[in-house]
């Protein structure tokens, strides 16, 4: 199976590097793979953990994933209606791995807002494609960052954009009781238009 050729994976390195790091803060890592493609980043960084969920959208890649992951489970359909039905509440899920095209807060409005069992430990590794338009001055049209432009200022949320998404992961985390313990981010990609950011959230 290749490779999505919508996707830009010039930070393929980047993004594995993030999740070995961070799957080093959790003993017994059961996934949630919010976007599972065509499984690349499976096979470099999941390969051999046996408890997991993926959601994708394409049939003809769920075809695929549920055939290289057979012990997870697998959804097809769109991961932000299912995680907020609970897809994926029947696993204690403490790693989530979000990559989606575009921005990734309402994948995590939608998990934070589901209703399953959270662990002590949850650990939270992201790739999110806002920061294109933030540069393009178009934040001002984006529900997420409702209340943050009148903060920094429709011409400098890209400037500030890691730091906000610092900011909005401790208060939706803090909304089922996580507070933020570690944090990585950075921009990255094609004229730097990508961030990368990961946190380790604990039980407050």
């Amino acid at each position: 199976m290749g490779a999505d050729p919508k996707k830009d994976n010039s930070t393929l390195k980047l993004k594995v590097q993030l999740r070995i790091n961070l799957l080093k803060e959790i003993k017994h890592p059961v996934i949630l793979e919010t976007h599972g493609g065509w499984g690349r980043v499976y096979d470099l960084v999941y390969r051999g953990i046996p408890d997991g969920v993926v959601l994708e959208k394409d049939p003809e890649k769920t075809l695929w994933l549920s055939t290289q992951r057979p012990t997870w489970s697998v959804y097809e359909g769109d991961c932000i209606r299912a995680l907020a039905a609970g897809a994926g509440s029947h696993l204690v899920v403490n790693f989530v791995d979000v990559d989606p095209y575009g921005e990734c807060w309402p994948v995590l409005d939608a998990f934070f807002g589901s209703v399953r069992e959270w662990p002590d430990k949850l650990a939270i590794a992201v790739n999110d494609g806002l920061l294109q338009k933030l540069r393009l001055h178009g934040g001002w049209n984006v529900s997420s960052m409702a209340g943050i432009v009148a903060m920094y200022g429709n011409e400098n949320l890209h400037k500030h954009y890691p730091e906000i998404c610092q900011m909005l992961l401790k208060e939706k985390a803090a909304q089922v009781g996580y507070r933020l313990k570690r944090w990585t981010a950075y921009n990255c990609g094609h004229a730097g238009q990508m961030t990368h950011f990961a946190g380790l959230l604990v039980k407050s």
